[in-house]
Order: C-alpha cells, then structure tokens, then sequence
C-alpha cells in the first residue's frame, strides 16, 4: 500500500515493527509525524503486552517527546517494569530505522473489580458532537496528514482563534491497517492536540512545541467521538502549559497537560 493510498495511520510489518503512513504526518514538517499517533502507538503497546492481565486498565500515561517522530519505520519495544496485584508499571519505547529513541511512555496500570465501589462521576458537561458544528483546520501545506485523518467539530472557539476550545475528534482510518480501533487509541491520538486547539499565541509569530504529554483517565472511554474542553498558560519567560478536560458522549473520563517550549519564530 502506498501512502497516498493509506486507510490507517501505521502498517504492521512484522511484531513491534511498524510503517507510518502519510496520515501521521504533523502540519509542521513534511517529514515528521504529529505526536498523537505515535502516542497511541505506544499505547497499544502497553495494551497489547506479553502476559499483560484482563483485569488491569491503564489509569495514568507520561510520554516523554526526546525529538520528531520522522515518517520512518519505527519499532516498539514494551517492558513491565513492575508487576505488583493491584499495580503495575510498563514502559513502552519507539525508535525509528537508523536513529535514536524519539518517544516513550511509562503507563500506570490499575486492577479493576466492576461493581466494587460506588461509582462517582458526573454526566455529560459539553456539547455532544451532534451540536457542534465542523471547523476547517488551520492551513497546512500539503494534502495528505493528519489534518485529513482525523474529524474535527467545535463546541466552543475553532483552531483558526485564540483561547479556549471545546473540540471533538474521531478517527477517520484506524491506527493499525486491518486492526479494530481501542477505546484508549482514539483517547491518544487525539490528546495531543489540546496545545493545538486552544492556541493563545499567533502560530505565524510563535512556537509552541510539547515536550511531554501526561493523561490520566478515571473511566474506559466509550464511543468513537473524544473532547478535549482545552485552554493554554504561557509565561513570558517561555514556558506554557496546555491542560484538557477529556470527555466522551457520556461525559468526563479524564484530564491531559503537555508542557510546552514557547519561543517568538526565527
């Protein structure tokens, strides 16, 4: 398959080796990926882990962005680092062909017991996907990438304004060719945009790149639509911060940061 033919984001080549497709490709650099696939690929690594136990879920993900993911094949290495009852702790690496390690997750994992103890959540508080109204992406120079991949609508504020937004994403292709799409890769891939969305500087006149991207989750999410209800800090002394509340149809299920490095264009 070639890229421009692709239908999901990665092909799986052979066990922990993957081929990006030009849907992963970020607005910023022909050549690099945007961090939420990757992200999600590292997730489903977590998932997809030797010996890994049905009644663990993933509760918390810390992504650590050492550098561009370039649209390269790319293999995935996981390792339990601890493997108590109640918890554990897997680490999952992604490194491309002929370089060095570009991402990686240290994911908590929590046993699960439906039913044991009262549930407390509240239910939905944004606008469903039904009501918000779809908003173009801010220009990107080439035809083919994620801008494409991924469905947008916007309950509050649109990527072509500053401030706060309330945006809803859904996966257009699936992560992996031939592969159903998990609850926690549609959560991944989209929560990486939350610095995106609620951009408060000009992306003409400043950067603002994530170095990290924390997720923490209290519930399965549900459905194929993911919110981020995102707005952005920045101090003047170049350092920022993008928070998100994350929802579902059926309400919240989490929170995400990413630090950022904030700095005026060259």
């Amino acid at each position: 398959m070639t890229t421009s033919q692709a239908e999901a984001f990665y092909e799986r080549e052979a066990e922990g080796r993957f081929l990006p497709t030009a849907n992963t490709r970020g607005p910023w650099d022909a050549d690099s990926q945007h961090a939420g696939p990757p992200a999600a690929l590292l997730g489903l690594a977590v998932e997809q882990r030797p010996g890994g136990r049905p009644d663990m879920r993933v509760a918390r993900l810390t992504y650590e962005i050492m550098r561009p993911v370039p649209i390269r094949p790319l293999t995935v290495t996981t390792r339990v680092l601890r493997a108590g009852r109640s918890v554990e702790l897997v680490e999952a690496s992604l490194t491309p062909d002929g370089g060095q390690e570009v991402m990686r997750v240290t994911a908590l994992l929590m046993k699960t017991a439906p039913d044991s103890v009262p549930q407390v959540s509240p239910g939905r508080q944004v606008p469903g996907p039904g009501v918000a109204p779809a908003k173009a992406f801010f220009p990107v120079p080439w035809d083919q990438g994620y801008h494409t991949a991924m469905e947008l609508c916007f309950a509050a504020g649109s990527f072509l304004e500053t401030g706060p937004a309330t945006a809803w994403m859904r996966m257009g292709v699936p992560l992996v060719a031939g592969e159903e799409i998990t609850p926690l890769s549609r959560v991944l891939t989209a929560a990486d945009s939350g610095n995106g969305v609620s951009a408060e500087l000009d992306f003409h006149r400043y950067v603002f790149i994530n170095a990290d991207l924390s997720v923490s989750l209290h519930r399965h999410p549900e459905g194929e639509w993911v919110c981020l209800d995102a707005r952005t800090m920045v101090d003047g002394a170049g350092i920022g911060l993008a928070e998100s509340a994350l929802h579902d149809e059926k309400g919240p299920l989490g929170r995400s940061t990413q630090s950022l490095y904030v700095a005026a264009r060259s």
